[in-house]
């Protein structure tokens, strides 16, 4: 999509914890970036109405808990999908992305030096 300044980057086997501020549902990430993350397998009860959701993302030796901003659901099959906005995240989650992302030549910190 045009609208993305991030690119969106798949990811295997990253499983989420997400509360809408009344129930807690597990499902699967899709998709992600540094400001992103594409939440699926999720039940079509959760209230994605809710102006902030606690996400905590699951896997790969991590465990990184953050909040969220609804921009877009669909209710797919059995479950739902969920494209949410990261509001401030937290380094550990820019570090993790940072090591799946194209390295650029002209990136100074893809390099390590300046």
């Amino acid at each position: 999509m045009k609208q993305r300044n991030h690119p969106r980057l798949e990811i295997k086997n990253l499983s989420v914890d997400a509360s809408d501020g009344v129930g807690f549902f597990q499902g699967v990430i899709s998709d992600v970036s540094r400001f992103g993350v594409c939440l699926t397998d999720l039940p079509k009860k959760l209230n994605v109405k809710a102006k902030i959701m606690t996400v905590v993302v699951s896997g790969q030796g991590k465990n990184l808990k953050m909040s969220v901003r609804p921009r877009w659901s669909n209710i797919d099959g059995n479950g739902r999908s969920v494209g949410a906005e990261i509001l401030n995240p937290p380094w550990g989650w820019t570090e993790f992305i940072m090591q799946y992302e194209p390295k650029l030549q002209d990136d100074v910190w893809a390099t390590g030096s300046l």
